[in-house]
């Protein structure tokens, strides 16, 4: 890809999100598209978010199960940005119409008090940066097709970086633990739609330790001369499958001792 394809593809992906209409496979646009211009894809599109007036609160880490990697046929997570006009309050109700296809993942939420750079960033240097964890909901949504309607081709790894590693939301719950409170392996959630229970997980999931997330996510950011800042909001990773949200959709993602949190969809 030319800089000029990295621009147009960030352009593409940004208006549709702002017209709610999905755009064809980059890949299938972009043949040979690599994981390296689908982040500067990626960069693009956020600054050309920033020009709209947002700005970055920090980051979400995705693909941290083997059963999503299989599926991509990948062996690693990818990462996307934050932004401020992404956060839901706990309990709120999301718009209708705001989101394409929104989908939920139950995670927990690390919020720094102490920056994180370099690539031999280790657990230890993690849990020393970070202020407090938290129960979360992340919020995907795609603004590109998740298969072409012609040959059938699904969407690939670098469809979803680019697209911003398919964030759109978050919602942090109300609790607030010190990050050695609790065994983060063992943090289990119980998530919910309309009361029945769609999906269960343990934070082992997430790379075996969600700690273990943002070591990956602080190894990566060094590649690319960025870093994580203090008072940033990791989403280090989902135990679950996504859920759909269809509208009228209430979630509910139950923690059990860590907490709970939910979002509703008009």
């Amino acid at each position: 890809m030319t800089p000029l394809d990295i621009q147009q593809a960030a352009e593409t992906l940004w208006q549709a999100e702002q017209t709610g209409m999905q755009c064809p496979l980059l890949s299938a646009t972009y043949p040979g598209m690599t994981m390296d211009q689908a982040y500067a894809v990626q960069a693009a599109l956020i600054e050309r978010r920033q020009q709209a007036g947002h700005r970055v609160i920090g980051w979400k880490i995705g693909l941290t199960s083997k059963a999503m990697q299989y599926a991509l046929n990948i062996d690693t997570p990818d990462s996307g940005v934050l932004m401020d006009d992404m956060a839901f309050a706990d309990g709120a109700t999301v718009p209708a119409g705001r989101f394409i296809q929104p989908r939920i993942e139950a995670e927990i939420a690390f919020v720094m008090k102490a920056p994180l750079t370099g690539g031999t960033i280790t657990r230890d240097d993690v849990i020393a940066a970070t202020d407090y964890v938290a129960p979360a909901i992340e919020i995907l949504d795609t603004r590109v097709l998740r298969a072409d309607p012609t040959t059938g081709q699904a969407r690939v790894i670098v469809d979803t970086i680019s697209d911003n590693a398919a964030n759109a939301g978050i919602v942090l719950g109300l609790q607030r633990h010190a990050v050695t409170d609790h065994d983060l392996r063992w943090v289990g959630a119980i998530v919910s739609r309309n009361g029945e229970v769609e999906e269960t997980g343990l934070g082992a999931g997430v790379l075996n330790d969600p700690v273990q997330g943002v070591v990956w996510l602080a190894r990566r950011m060094e590649q690319y001369g960025a870093r994580i800042e203090a008072g940033q909001v990791i989403l280090s990773g989902s135990s679950i499958r996504p859920v759909e949200c269809p509208p009228g959709a209430q979630i509910r993602a139950d923690f059990g001792a860590f907490g709970a949190v939910g979002i509703h969809f008009a």
